[in-house]
Formats: structure tokens, C-alpha cells, sequence
């Protein structure tokens, strides 16, 4: 099987080069990444965060898809909850007609930052999760034209004439939006480096399942993304791989968010967390793709057998830009 790579950009801050925008490394990473040959570059998107400078991946989609000539670009993922599914449609419809046949919108619901970002995005309304399903119905009908005769949109206009229609992704790193995806009809990424205990190939199935009860014309498609981070060899990955692990270990367990360490400061503070802490953080690293060329190229290719799935995204973060550029040249060397 043949396997496409796609680059899921969180915009980190990186540690170096300590003078130059997360925001102009993410723009080099994704010129780098459309020569190299990977099929999607997907932007994430984070609130009041200091680890991540990616708050309106809509518009940097657009700088970016102006600064390459075919790689898609996408949405990995807007937080669909904070916004008017009108207002995306709008958005999407806009650059896939600015750049036809290379947009790509993926959605998900988690909020994208902390209780407070999410409290000002939504103000003066309250922030709410309750209304995710009938946002990503609604998006889905209005970007395909496919309202019901009596629903009160249905003569809104998301464009003049015949609106340019992205391709439309569901992001879950559970079962929870496998169905949901089925259901309305959107592809579905299935994000694998979310936690060391990733959700089951059967969350794919649900949604297979979900798409063919829907009665949806064509197939559905999936795709995963895991974490990786590709070196000369094994023990460099791993000693690169410290600060973001470090970072997941202070964020997910002890509500910490700090800025990326050094691999040498973070593998001597990861000896000093709580034992239980540093379990967690053995099992993050070790749920991760990780090693030479050749070792990277045969895990992403037995998780992707074992997800059924032809698409990979690739999740790296560095303290040195130089290293997760590295990292991705290596792996587009040996796969692409």
C-alpha cells in the first residue's frame, strides 16, 4: 500500500531559533513540505496558549496556500464549537475558491485552550458543547447546498453562483465523533497522539458503519495521525523527543503549561517528576514513532495497516527548528 503523509502543523514555539515567529517557521516548514512532496498540510488551532501560535488557522491557510503550488491545505482542525457554522462555510468556500482543488476543512470540538479563551470567544453568549452535532450537520448542508426545503437557511447564499466546496474532515481521537462523522458525511482523522492509549482500529468501523446507514453517495474515507520524530537513530529520536513528551507530562497531569524545554533540561527534570508522573511519561514516548529512516517508515506503515487506512498525518514538535524540518525530510526520503 502506498501511503500518503500529511503534516499536522500546531504552530509550535520553538526553543530555536529564539528570534524567528512560530508563525514564519510554520509558512518555511510548509514551502519545505509542499517540495518534499506530502499530500496535506493541516493547521491547528490554539487559544491563549504559549506553546502554540495558531489561533485563526483560516488565515494562515490562505498565506500559506499563496506560498506553495499543490500541496492541499487544510484546517487541522477549527474548533467548530467556538463559532456560526455560516461564517465557516463563508470562510472555506472563499479559499477553496482562491485555491480550487486545495482546501481542506477539518473540524473538531475540543475548545482549543483553557476556560477562559473559550468564556471570551463565545461572549456575550456562554461557550457550549451541546450544540456540536446539529453545527457540523448544519456546515456540512450549507457548504453542499443540501438544506431541507423548510429549514429557515435554506436560501442563504454562502457564495455567489455555485459556491467552491472544500473537502470537509471530522478530527476525534475517540469513538465519540466516529459516528458523528458517518453520519453527516465528512471524512474522519482519527488523531492517535493525543494520549499513550490511543482509541482502537474499531472506532474506523464505527464510522464506516455510520457512513453506509446514512446512505451517503461514495466511500468514506480515514485517515490517523500519531507523533513521530525521525533521527539518525533510535536513542537520538528519543533524546529529541524529551521536550515535547516533558510538555504533555506538565500540561495533562499536572495543568502546567510551560514553554518547550532543552532535550538535556528535559530529561533531567523528567527524573524528577513524581513516579507516577514518569510512567506517564515513559508511556508517551513510548507510544510514539520513533527511530531512524528505515524504523519510522516500518511503524507508520504497520499503525497505518492496522487502521486500514492509506493516510498518515505526522505530529512533531522540537525545541530546534532545525531538528523537526530534519525529521520530516527523512521520513519524505524514505516513504515519498
Amino acid at each position: 500500500m502506498t501511503l500518503k503523509l500529511t503534516v499536522v502543523d500546531q504552530s509550535p514555539v520553538q526553543g530555536l531559533p529564539a528570534d524567528t515567529s512560530p508563525v514564519a517557521i510554520s509558512v518555511d516548514l510548509a514551502k519545505a513540505c509542499d517540495r518534499l512532496g506530502y499530500h496535506r498540510y493541516w493547521l491547528a488551532e490554539h487559544h491563549n496558549s504559549v506553546n502554540f501560535a495558531g489561533p485563526c488557522p483560516e488565515i494562515l491557510i490562505g498565506h500559506i496556500a499563496g506560498q506553495t503550488q499543490r500541496i492541499r491545505v487544510g484546517s487541522g482542525g477549527v474548533m467548530l464549537t467556538h463559532y456560526s457554522p455560516y461564517k465557516v462555510a463563508e470562510q472555506f468556500s472563499m479559499l477553496e475558491t482562491l485555491y480550487p482543488g486545495r482546501i481542506d476543512l477539518g473540524i473538531g470540538r475540543a475548545p482549543g485552550g483553557d476556560a477562559l479563551a473559550s468564556h471570551a470567544l463565545a461572549y456575550p453568549a456562554q461557550p457550549g458543547l451541546e450544540d456540536y452535532a446539529e453545527q457540523s450537520w448544519l456546515l456540512q448542508q450549507l457548504l453542499h447546498g443540501r438544506l431541507p426545503e423548510d429549514h429557515p437557511y435554506k436560501n442563504l447564499q454562502v457564495m455567489p453562483g455555485e459556491p467552491a466546496t472544500p473537502q470537509t474532515w471530522m478530527l476525534g481521537s475517540s469513538g465519540g465523533s466516529a459516528g458523528l462523522a458517518g453520519q453527516v458525511g465528512m471524512k474522519m482523522c482519527l488523531a492517535l497522539f493525543i494520549s499513550p492509549d490511543p482509541a482502537p482500529p474499531s472506532v474506523i468501523s464505527e464510522y464506516k458503519r455510520a457512513w453506509a446507514e446514512a446512505g451517503h453517495e461514495g466511500q468514506p474515507e480515514a485517515s490517523i495521525a500519531v507523533a513521530a520524530l525521525c533521527a539518525d537513530s533510535r536513542e537520538e529520536a528519543e533524546y529529541l523527543a524529551a521536550p515535547a513528551v516533558y510538555w504533555k507530562v506538565k500540561a495533562f497531569r499536572q495543568g502546567v503549561r510551560e514553554v518547550v524545554k532543552h532535550p538535556d533540561e528535559a530529561w533531567r527534570l523528567r527524573d524528577q517528576l513524581p513516579p507516577s508522573d514518569q510512567v506517564f511519561f515513559d508511556a508517551v514516548l513510548n507510544s510514539m514513532v520513533l527511530g531512524s529512516a528505515d524504523e519510522c517508515a516500518e511503524q507508520i506503515s504497520q499503525v497505518a495497516d492496522q487502521y486500514r487506512s492509506d493516510e498518515v498525518g505526522i505530529v512533531t514538535v522540537t525545541h530546534d527548528y532545525k531538528d523537526r524540518l530534519g525529521s520530516y525530510e527523512r521520513l519524505a526520503k524514505r516513504m515519498l
